[in-house]
Formats: structure tokens, C-alpha cells, sequence
């Protein structure tokens, strides 16, 4: 395995490839802590410190700073990440299935696909402009609970929009270094910057689980038990082998396609597959519901702060990050189930792959062509994201279960489960199988091989 990891730097466009990806990832982790010049940091963190007991506005930055690759709670110019790129992109995709003229340019091909991607550009822009200058004057009105965010001096309109163009500026340069990767580099830029900003939280993680061991030593029996530290081990691997189990997994439908006569040869009448995927959503379905559920627990927070407990505090505790219990996982589970159906009724329209069989010569043995087909398709579909979505939603859960269960922080127990596992796999694999194309297209076994 090691020598066929050796044989990737032997390919001379190859290895140019992966050391300009891992530059322009480079350029990205050093802005990421490049600060707004006119913040006050000292009392940024101070604040972001004193903010953990306000659950509501911690939990959501730390959603957004997971989803964006971003570190907007300490206001950098990379501080909105590349999330209004993909809230824009979210956007145009849902506009796609209902809006003609989308409909049309997404059918008319590669053309088609850019100009849609430069209107997205523009949107991304649009929706940076507003973020970016809502969340400055959040920090000017003291919404972390801290005052003098700004120095003095620069709380001026001015100054306020030298900061919102700093970071769109910011994000624009974020999509723009994704798309170089996209063109010159190896795998997809977006995702790969996501997976950084995911992988970044690492060494912060690694760093609490640890804490415990150096202070009070390892022994058996203690919170920093040398079989503690074992099973979360052996955890961790089991729950990466098992997503990457479900993320590869595959429904096939058996293919006929009809024989027909050229001359004196017969073509066609081979049986192929058709594979479907059992997780067709992604993490999208894990993102809405996260991203639905900040709303209740945001608004009980607030409504508990401003007119006492009774009875906001029980609701603030069941949606709160430190109390999730039996009413949050429910939400939770339920919306995942909501949103793993919507996204692939979105995504998967059997009708236009029926269609598409048809017009090909191909049919799946024991219906036939058209809407007997798309019916059977749909009927799948229907079976296979059942099972998606349960294998989602129990991801979901996991790492609330394993801090629960073994008293270790939500950071550290957030890396065995939950959107940003799923999005580390997936474009992980992503990567090794791009890498394998550019292997096996110069006749080297690929890294997915097995031994021969």
C-alpha cells in the first residue's frame, strides 16, 4: 500500500496537481487567521469565552464556523468561509426543479452549467454583502455580550463597510481559489476546503481529550483511563469504516439492453447495472435539519433570558446544545427523515430516467419501457432512502450519545458522528477515486485496488 502511495509523486502532472492543491489549501488555513484590523480581539475572546453560557448563539457559530470552514466568531477576512457560496448554489438547485428557464439551461449542457454558475457567483456576492455587514454591526451592538468589539474610533459607517467588502472579498477569494483546485489541482475545491476547516479542529480536539491524562495521569478507573481512551478509539474506527460501508453502498437494478442488427453483426442485448445509491441525499438533509432546529432553540433562549423561565426554560433546555434529550434527537431524527426524502425528490426524477433507458434501447427486465419502469424506479428509490435515512439520522445522533454516555466534550464526540464525518468521508473517497482515474489511465494499479 505504501508503494503504490510512493507511485502517485512518480506521475509528473499528477504530482503537480496534488502540491498545488495542498498550496492553495495553505493559502486558505493562513487567512483564516488574519483578523479584521479594527476588532478589539482581547475582548473578542472574552467574549466568545463568556458566550458559552448563552447556548443558543454558541451552538449556532459553531454550525456555521463546521458547514463554512469559516472562523467567524473571531471576525478574520476569511470569517463567512464559503458558505454564501453554497447557500447560493443550495439556491439555484432548488430553483431548478420549479423555475423554466433553469430547467432549460440545465439541459442544454456544459453552457448551460456556467451560466448558471455565474449567476450563482453574483448571488454569492449579494448574499456576502448582506452577512457581512449584518454580522459587523452585530459585534458593533454587542450581540456576543461584550462591549467595545470595535475600537475606537472605527465604529463608523465607513469603517463598517471597509469591513463588509474585506470580507466578501474574502469569500470571492475563497471561491476562487476552490475553483482553481477544480481546474488545476486534484479533487473538488469547494469540498476540500470544507474538509479542511474540519480537520483543522483536530488538534483543539485532540488536545481536550488528552488534557485529563497529562494533568491526573493515566490509570484504570479515572475520567483519562487507559481504557477509555481504547474504546474511544476502537469507536472512532468502527464508525469511520461503517459511513464509508453506507456511503459506497449501492442498489443495483439489473439492465437489458435490446439487441438490434447492423449488417451482419448483432449489437446490444447485454445486461448491465444501474446503481443507486442507498445515501442518494449526502449531508444535505443532515444541514437543513441541524439549521431548522437552531430557529426553536434560539428563540426559546431569547424568550427564556427576557421574560424569566416559567415556561421558556424547560422548552430553552430541550432544544438547548446542553440538553439534548429525548425532544431534540425526535426533532431531529424526524426532520432528517423530512429532508432525505425532499432532497431526493429533487435530485432522482425517474420519469426522465426511464426515458432516457427508453431512448437508449435499454429496459429493466419484467416491466416495461416508460412508466412501468419510472413507477418501479420511484418504488425503490422509496425502499433504498428509508434506509439512507435511518443510517443518517443515527449519525446524527452519535456523537450527542457518545458525550453523554462517556462525559467527554461535544467537540470531541462531534468527530464520531454527525455532518462534518459524513462530509470528511465522502470527500476523502472522492479524492482517492480521482486519484485512481489519473493512476489507472497510465496503466498503475490504483490505490483501491485489492493485491493481485
Amino acid at each position: 500500500m505504501i508503494a503504490r502511495a510512493l507511485t502517485v509523486f512518480k506521475i509528473p502532472e499528477l504530482r503537480r496537481k496534488i502540491f498545488l492543491t495542498i498550496a492553495l489549501l495553505g493559502v486558505y488555513r493562513m487567512g483564516f487567521w488574519i483578523p479584521l484590523p479594527f476588532i478589539n480581539q482581547q475582548v473578542l475572546q472574552e467574549s466568545l469565552q463568556n458566550m458559552q453560557t448563552n447556548q443558543g448563539i454558541g451552538q449556532i457559530m459553531q454550525v456555521v464556523a463546521l458547514f463554512s470552514a469559516s472562523n467567524i466568531g473571531n471576525s478574520t477576512i476569511f470569517g463567512l468561509g464559503i458558505m454564501p457560496y453554497i447557500s447560493a448554489s443550495i439556491i439555484f438547485q432548488l430553483l431548478g426543479s420549479v423555475v423554466p428557464r433553469l430547467q432549460e439551461l440545465q439541459k442544454e449542457g456544459e453552457a448551460g452549467r456556467k451560466k448558471i454558475n455565474e449567476w450563482t457567483r453574483r448571488a454569492t456576492v449579494v448574499i456576502c454583502l448582506f452577512q457581512s455587514y449584518f454580522w459587523i454591526k452585530a459585534l458593533s451592538g454587542g450581540v456576543l455580550g461584550g462591549g467595545g468589539l470595535i475600537l475606537d474610533g472605527y465604529d463608523t459607517f465607513v469603517w463598517h463597510m471597509v469591513g463588509t467588502i474585506t470580507m466578501t472579498a474574502g469569500t470571492v477569494f475563497l471561491m476562487w481559489i476552490g475553483e482553481q483546485i477544480d481546474a488545476y489541482g486534484i479533487g473538488n475545491g469547494i469540498s476540500l476546503l470544507i474538509m479542511a476547516g474540519i480537520l483543522a479542529r483536530m488538534p483543539q480536539a485532540g488536545a481536550e481529550l488528552l488534557q485529563p491524562a497529562f494533568e491526573e495521569g493515566v490509570g484504570l478507573g479515572t475520567d483519562s483511563g487507559i481504557e477509555k481512551l481504547l474504546l474511544l478509539g476502537v469507536i472512532f474506527v468502527a464508525v469511520v469504516f461503517w459511513v464509508i460501508m453506507i456511503t459506497q453502498g449501492q442498489r443495483r437494478i439489473p439492465i437489458q439492453s435490446a439487441k438490434h442488427v447492423r449488417g451482419r453483426r448483432v449489437h446490444g442485448g447485454q445486461r448491465q447495472s444501474l446503481p443507486l445509491r442507498v445515501n442518494q441525499a449526502g449531508v444535505m438533509p443532515i444541514i437543513f435539519a441541524s439549521s431548522l432546529l437552531m430557529i426553536p432553540m434560539f428563540l426559546f433562549q431569547q424568550l427564556n433570558q427576557t421574560f424569566g423561565p416559567d415556561p421558556w426554560g424547560p422548552l430553552a433546555d430541550a432544544f438547548g446544545s446542553s440538553g439534548r434529550g429525548f425532544v431534540y434527537n425526535v426533532s431531529y431524527v424526524g426532520l432528517i427523515y423530512f429532508f432525505c426524502y425532499f432532497w431526493t425528490a429533487i435530485t432522482f426524477n425517474p420519469r426522465d430516467m426511464a426515458s432516457n433507458l427508453k431512448d437508449y434501447g435499454s429496459f429493466v427486465p419484467g416491466y416495461r419501457p416508460g412508466e412501468r419502469t419510472a413507477a418501479f424506479l420511484e418504488q425503490v428509490m422509496v425502499r433504498i432512502t428509508y434506509v439512507g435515512a435511518a443510517f443518517l439520522a443515527l449519525v446524527a445522533i452519535i456523537p450527542t450519545i457518545i458525550a453523554t454516555a462517556m462525559g467527554i466534550p461535544f467537540l470531541i464526540a462531534s468527530f464520531y458522528g454527525g455532518t462534518g464525518l459524513l462530509i470528511v468521508v465522502s470527500v476523502a473517497l472522492d479524492l482517492v477515486q480521482k486519484i485512481d482515474s489519473h493512476l489507472v489511465m497510465r496503466n498503475y494499479p490504483g490505490l483501491l485496488e485489492g493485491e493481485s
